[in-house]
């Protein structure tokens, strides 16, 4: 499958587009600058250019499934943040279903399906816009998979993890990007996790057998 990545330059992204140039699937990363271009086309990576901002329709032409992992960083205005994270994402899910493509995989949150009540003050507007993106792709008819990890960390993944629609024991547990990129990578062809939220964090499983035994 021929997959868009929105958020191709960004910390899961960038390891998302090497897992997925080494498998069966054929990344096409989308990014919003010109060096960000090149710097994927100059390792055999198609590139689109588009800015969440702006009209992204072109993007979704010839592709077979979307990851959208475009994200607001920790020192992002909240006004940014609802731009990204909440319009950015709905402005995706339309796209695909203009587009006709079907598969859409959503790099959300851990918690943010939770009580609002339960968010940090900090984070209410992050949760809010990552909520209201994901609960607008749960409309949708797409063979959606929301995949919420939890803290992230940038240390070497070892492609165990915990994979769940609810994990309940949260206290001091991380995930790697590299990761949470593998589990993106197994996601793409299972259907068991269409129409699904999951939370993700780092276990004992396997990636590979922790998506398929998800029901």
């Amino acid at each position: 499958m021929k997959i868009l990545i929105i958020g191709a330059n960004g910390q899961i992204g960038t390891r998302l587009v090497k897992q997925l140039k080494e498998s069966e699937h054929t990344p096409v990363a989308m990014v919003r600058k010109k060096d960000q271009v090149d710097q994927f086309e100059n390792e055999g990576i198609e590139t689109v250019l588009a800015d969440l901002e702006e009209d992204i329709g072109h993007a979704f032409k010839n592709v077979d499934g979307v990851v959208f992992s475009a994200g607001s960083g920790a020192h992002t205005p909240k006004s940014q943040t609802k731009v990204i994270d909440e319009q950015g994402g709905i402005k995706a899910i339309d796209a695909a279903l203009d587009a006709g493509v079907n598969r859409f995989i959503m790099v959300s949150a851990l918690m943010a399906n939770r009580d609002p009540d339960a968010w940090p003050d900090s984070m209410q507007h992050y949760y809010e816009a990552k909520s209201k993106a994901d609960d607008y792709l749960r409309s949708t008819d797409l063979n959606y998979t929301i995949l919420m990890p939890g803290r992230l960390t940038n240390d070497e993944g070892n492609r165990k993890v915990e994979l769940s629609e609810k994990i309940s024991d949260l206290e001091g547990r991380s995930i790697t990007r590299d990761d949470v990129a593998s589990v993106i990578v197994e996601l793409i062809d299972s259907e068991n996790t269409y129409h699904k939220s999951l939370d993700l964090l780092q276990g004992d499983e396997p990636v590979r057998e922790a998506v398929a035994k998800i029901s």
